[in-house]
């Protein structure tokens, strides 16, 4: 994983896998899937998380 980051203004967590471009991307409802040209996944984007966190009573831990 290269980076994790969490966005406090649009309520969104983003998990870079790869630093490959963008070509596409797919909604999936809360999670948007970015795909490079050759189709692997380059980012993973959970909007409301915050949200979505209290309503699954689930633990995150995000480790470096």
């Amino acid at each position: 994983m290269k980076k994790i980051s969490y966005s406090k203004d649009v309520d969104a967590l983003l998990i870079e896998l790869s630093h490959a471009p963008i070509a596409y991307a797919e909604d999936e409802g809360q999670v948007i899937l970015h795909y490079s040209q050759d189709d692997k996944l380059v980012l993973v984007q959970i909007l409301d998380f915050r949200r979505l966190m209290s309503n699954e009573n689930v633990t995150v831990s995000l480790a470096s």
